[in-house]
């Protein structure tokens, strides 16, 4: 097929691309309306000593015990006692994740929630527990031997899902795509029938010198 071939085909039959493209994308943009947005409340906890190297080493090792000690059942249960949540445990669990950064000396705590203040208070709560635990643990200590946990800021929530716009731009692309293999698969059905001078041309190799008209 020639470059005029497939001009003609989206002259002909590009209303289908469009209209496939706009219903898959109005699609897309309605589900994501329907379902019930969730958002992440991050919050990052910066583990120090003094700028000592093997004091610093060892906190910069430490940082992965903490976020384990940060990930139980009973940092857990100290959330939901504190904050009167109505689950348990386990189940507050399962919107947390918490992850140890070693090269920065961090833990960061992610909370998700369908409310983002309490997605906020759940991150702050939680990372407080350890800045008490280091606190009471420091207290026996000479001040340069301590090793410090504290909040790098305040917990900042964002929207997690429905991410409304990207799944729209997909639904749209996804629609035109569909749309191109609907109309090629048309023309390939179609291929056999002559419709045009150009069809008789290409499928004999001969020049039309005259056609017969319709009336």
């Amino acid at each position: 097929m020639t470059l005029n071939d497939y001009m003609r085909i989206l002259r002909q039959r590009g209303w289908l691309i469009i209209l496939l493209a706009g219903l898959t994308a109005g699609a897309a943009f309605g589900f994501s309306k329907m379902q019930t947005p969730v958002y992440k409340s991050t919050v990052q906890l910066l583990v120090t000593s003094r700028p000592d190297f093997g004091q610093t080493q060892a906190a910069k090792a430490l940082v992965r015990d903490y976020a384990v000690w940060l990930q139980s059942s009973y940092r857990a249960g100290k959330v939901v006692e504190e904050l009167q949540l109505d689950m348990t445990p386990q189940q507050l669990m399962g919107d947390v994740r918490i992850a140890a950064a070693t090269s920065e000396s961090t833990i960061k705590i992610e909370v998700e929630n369908t409310d983002p203040n309490l997605a906020n208070d759940v991150a702050r709560v939680w990372a407080n527990q350890l800045i008490v635990w280091r606190n009471e643990q420091n207290a026996g200590l000479r001040k340069e031997d301590r090793i410090e946990a504290e909040l790098l800021d305040d917990p900042i929530p964002g929207l997690e899902s429905p991410k409304t716009n990207i799944n729209t731009a997909a639904g749209m692309v996804f629609g035109a795509l569909l749309g191109v293999i609907i109309i090629f698969v048309w023309e390939w059905v179609e291929s056999g029938i002559v419709h045009r001078v150009e069809d008789v041309e290409r499928y004999l190799d001969v020049p039309v010198i005259g056609t017969i008209p319709n009336n």
